[in-house]
């Protein structure tokens, strides 16, 4: 199965902007939907965006929806959640997956996963 690895996580403070990529080896992403994730010390693993394979459609928690834009780069095999406006609890490690799912589903339907990255945002 195609091999999934996060990047772009760091320290931020309120209010600023960050882009994670989800990179791609062994498999084409576009063939996937591809979902983010997120998960803080002591919660279960959080939906935030999925796209579908191909063109097709993008979902948004509530949560994120407005701040978080999801989007493919089929050039670069990868995937990338921008995050606007961040706050202190949006800090979390974040995961991507790549799935063939349909309809509802939650992390624990999902074997596929990232390492994740931190993304820490404090003042």
């Amino acid at each position: 199965q195609v091999r999934l690895t996060e990047s772009g996580g760091g320290s931020v403070q309120p209010g600023d902007s960050l882009t994670l990529s989800c990179a791609a080896s062994g498999g084409m992403l576009v063939t996937y939907t591809m979902a983010w994730f997120r998960q803080s010390a002591g919660k279960e693993r959080e939906f935030l965006a999925d796209i579908g394979h191909m063109f097709g459609p993008i979902k948004y928690a509530e949560s994120v929806k407005g701040r978080f834009i999801i989007s493919r780069d089929n050039a670069k095999n990868s995937v990338l959640l921008q995050m606007n406006n961040l706050t202190p609890e949006d800090t979390a490690v974040y995961y991507c997956a790549a799935h063939h799912l349909s309809g509802t589903y939650s992390a624990s339907d999902i074997s596929n996963w990232g390492q994740g990255t931190q993304v820490t945002v404090s003042s």
